[in-house]
């Protein structure tokens, strides 16, 4: 891992970006990293677009502004695509991590000519068969691990079945399919250009 990682998050509101670029700086922290994880609002509406930020250092971080020129983009809902500059001010060596079953095809028309790599994951596909419900936000925090490759995929795991142990204590039904949902992705994230 390169000295500082930035990341910015757009996704819609109700989809659970905020919350994963949150467990993405928890979890960060807890393998001795600097960290920062905050959204941005427009309207607070279910449904409208948000954006979240992650800031992930080995040194203390003395920056505290939003992420203008991220390593990453994380992209929650493919119809932001057509709907906002996802890849505005994304570096040519970072990557974006796109839920869609789209192709490449139909995909690099959208992304305003951006050369650098690409990233796809079936989120709905996976949150529904692991959690029986429509959560993109835990595949897509496991998909931005495995593509930064911030931690080992098994120091992820084991911290966010803790996360999930302590934020699902009165729920822990939930916790079986969020750990499966992360370990399906893990392995299912692939690169496409």
């Amino acid at each position: 891992m390169k000295d500082l990682i930035e990341i910015r998050w757009h996704g819609r509101g109700g989809q659970g970006a905020k919350t994963a670029s949150l467990l993405l700086a928890d979890a960060a922290f807890n393998t001795g990293k600097y960290i920062q994880g905050f959204p941005e609002y427009g309207p607070e509406r279910m449904g409208a677009p948000i954006t979240a930020y992650n800031r992930i250092s080995t040194s203390p971080i003395r920056v505290h502004s939003n992420v203008y020129n991220p390593d990453y983009v994380v992209v929650v809902d493919d119809t932001l695509l057509s709907a906002v500059d996802v890849t505005a001010g994304l570096k040519k060596e970072g990557a974006i991590v796109i839920n869609t079953t789209k192709g490449i095809d139909e995909i690099k028309p959208l992304l305003k000519g951006y050369e650098g790599s690409v990233y796809t994951i079936d989120a709905r596909k996976i949150s529904e068969e692991a959690l029986g419900k429509y959560f993109p936000n835990t595949p897509m925090l496991a998909a931005i691990v495995k593509v930064t490759e911030i931690m080992p995929d098994k120091d992820f795991i084991g911290d966010m079945k803790g996360s999930f142990k302590h934020k699902f204590a009165k729920k822990p039904e939930v916790i079986e399919g969020n750990m499966k949902a992360i370990e399906v992705a893990l392995k299912e994230v692939k690169k496409v250009q």
